[in-house]
């Protein structure tokens, strides 16, 4: 019944273990809340075994980045713009042979625990990039973001120097070609 659960943290697990064999390892999700104890424990695990963890989270987020010996890979930024989404996606580097999937859960207890959610892979290698290239605009916005800090709060970004980079803009003039 915890089979979504499971399998993410044995993801999680196996990124900590390409960490400390050498290999590529890189962790990227968006959700809209991250509070599950387990899931933040085991991300705090792959932090200190040199996993690279990028987070978009919309909402609620219990995990503390930036934490000196803990979470000091983990980076956790929300996106606040004109549309309220609700994209669930979770990118692992797997040793350099990445996988992405999509889901319909928050990495929330209610989700994992007492619902009936799924998360499915994106197996076409041109969706795969694609998702992630969406993803690395998230994580480039810096009109539009908040990041987490170590002690809780959020600090706005502001592109200072560099061209302002919003990403739901960026998306939508990307669909607009598409149209």
């Amino acid at each position: 019944p915890f089979a979504l659960h499971t399998a993410l943290v044995e993801k999680i697990e196996r990124e900590a273990d390409n960490a400390l064999k050498g290999r590529p390892a890189r962790i990227i999700a968006k959700l809209n809340s991250l509070v599950e104890p387990q899931i933040i424990q085991a991300l705090y695990r792959a932090s200190i075994a040199g996993v690279e963890v990028d987070l978009v989270v919309r909402g609620i987020c219990s995990l503390r980045p930036g934490v000196a010996g803990v979470s000091e890979r983990i980076r956790v930024r929300s996106v606040i713009g004109r549309f309220l989404e609700h994209t669930r996606v979770f990118y692992v580097e797997n040793g350099g042979e990445p996988e992405v999937y999509c889901a319909s859960a928050d990495w929330m207890d209610r989700n994992f625990f007492r619902r009936v959610e799924l998360a499915f892979p994106i197996e076409a290698k041109k969706l795969r990039r694609r998702v992630v290239s969406e993803l690395e605009v998230y994580l480039g916005d810096n009109t539009q973001a908040w990041t987490l800090q170590s002690d809780g709060h959020y600090q706005r970004t502001a592109p200072g120097d560099a061209p302002a980079r919003a990403a739901q803009l960026a998306l939508l003039e990307a669909l607009a070609e598409i149209a």
